[in-house]
C-alpha cells in the first residue's frame, strides 16, 4: 500500500538583512506557492529578525498564506548559532514537510546547521523542484507526494533528483534567479504567528563588532541587455570590446567561468552553475564554448545571439541567432552598426 505522507505546511525561508527583503524570497515563494497547492497545504514564510514585523505584507504580497514571526533583539543581525536554535525550535514546534531556503550566504549557512541538528536530508543548489511519487530501489517501499529535488551533478554532466523520503522535514537550498516570482499582488493578506525565539540562557559565540558593505556595481540579474565573454575572447584587454558593445546597448557585460577564472573578468560577472543565473530580454555571447554548467544560468534567456569561431560549439544548440566569425571583427560592425542605427 502506498503510504501518503502529504502533511504540514511548505515553509520558505524569507532571509532579510537591515529590515529588507531580497528579491531571494520572492522568487522562493513562486515556486513555494506550485509545491503548496500540489499537495493541498498552506504556504508559509519564516521570517526572523529584531522589529521586522511589517516586512510581512510584503511576503502576504508574493503568495505567502502564513508568516511565521520570530522576532529577538538577538536575531538583529545574522549569527549561524542563534538563528539555528530558534529556527530548529521553530520546525520541531511546527512540523512543515518541506522548508526552502535561498542558496545565498546566510542560507547555505543556516541550512546545513539546521539540517544537521535535526538530522534530515538537505539538498544544496537546486535548480528545481516538483512534487512526485517515489518507490525505493531497495526495499520497493512507495512514498506519495514527496519532494523531488533536482539539480546538476558531477560537473554539470547529469541533472540528478534527490530524495528525501523517510527523515522529514524534506529540505533544499535553492540557487538565486532560476525560480520565477509570482506577479504581487498588493493588499492580499494572510495569518500572521507570532512565536518565542526560545534564547534565553543559548550562548552565541559571536558579537558584531561592525558591518561594512560594499555594494555591486554589477546588477546582472537586473539587466534586460547582457554581452557575455567567455574563455574566446582571448584576454582581458579584448574583454574591453565587450564592455563597448554593452554601451552602446545600454546593458551589462557578464563572464562564463572560464572567463574569471583566466582573469578577464571580476567573479560577481559569473554567469552559471557557480555564478548568478540570469533571464535578460537579451543575451549576446561572445567566445563562449557553451559548457552545460554556464547554459543552466542563461538558457532561459529570451534572445540568445552567438558569436563563436567554432561553428559546432554548444552554445549555438541554444542561441536564435548564430554568428560564426572571430568577435575581434564582428563585435567591433556591431558597435559601428549600432551607433549609426542611434544617430
Amino acid at each position: 500500500m502506498m503510504e501518503d505522507r502529504s502533511r504540514g505546511e511548505v515553509w520558505v525561508f524569507a532571509e532579510q538583512e537591515d529590515g529588507r527583503l531580497s528579491d531571494v524570497p520572492r522568487e522562493l515563494l513562486g515556486k513555494g506557492r506550485a509545491l503548496a497547492d500540489r499537495l493541498g497545504v498552506p504556504l508559509a514564510a519564516v521570517l526572523m529578525g529584531d522589529r521586522v514585523e511589517g516586512l510581512a505584507a510584503t511576503l502576504f504580497a508574493a503568495g505567502a498564506d502564513k508568516v511565521h514571526l520570530v522576532e529577538d533583539p538577538a536575531l538583529a543581525v545574522f549569527r549561524g548559532k542563534a538563528y539555528r536554535h530558534a529556527f530548529v525550535r521553530l520546525i520541531r514546534d511546527c512540523a512543515p514537510q518541506i522548508v526552502i531556503f535561498g542558496a545565498t550566504h546566510m542560507g547555505r549557512d543556516l541550512a546545513p546547521a539546521v539540517a544537521s541538528e535535526l538530522r534530515c536530508g538537505l539538498t544544496a543548489d537546486c535548480t528545481d523542484l516538483q512534487i512526485g511519487d517515489y518507490v525505493d530501489p531497495k526495499t520497493k517501499e512507495e512514498f506519495k507526494n514527496v519532494l523531488l529535488q533536482i539539480r546538476p551533478a558531477f560537473g554539470g554532466n547529469i541533472i540528478a533528483t534527490i530524495v528525501n523520503a523517510r527523515n522529514w522535514p524534506q529540505m533544499a537550498t535553492v540557487r538565486e534567479g532560476v525560480m520565477k516570482p509570482l506577479d504581487p499582488q498588493p493588499g492580499r493578506t494572510g495569518e500572521l504567528v507570532r512565536h518565542a525565539a526560545g534564547l534565553d540562557g543559548v550562548e552565541i559565540p559571536v558579537e558584531v563588532v561592525e558591518i561594512i558593505r560594499r555594494q555591486s556595481t554589477v546588477n546582472l540579474k537586473g539587466s534586460r541587455i547582457i554581452v557575455c565573454g567567455g574563455a574566446g575572447v582571448g584576454s582581458k584587454e579584448n574583454f574591453r570590446l565587450l564592455h563597448d558593445l554593452a554601451a552602446v546597448l545600454g546593458g551589462a557585460v557578464g563572464g562564463s567561468r572560464a572567463a574569471v577564472d583566466l582573469g578577464y573578468c571580476e567573479h560577481e560577472r559569473q554567469i552559471g552553475q557557480t555564478g548568478v543565473t540570469v533571464r535578460p530580454a537579451l543575451m549576446i555571447s561572445c567566445g563562449v564554448s557553451g559548457a552545460v554548467q554556464h547554459l543552466a544560468g542563461m538558457q532561459d534567456s529570451a534572445k540568445i545571439i552567438a558569436i563563436n569561431t567554432d561553428r559546432d560549439a554548444p552554445i549555438f544548440k541554444v542561441a536564435h541567432y548564430g554568428i560564426v566569425g572571430d568577435l575581434n571583427v564582428v563585435v567591433p560592425k556591431l558597435i559601428k552598426a549600432i551607433k549609426q542605427k542611434g544617430a
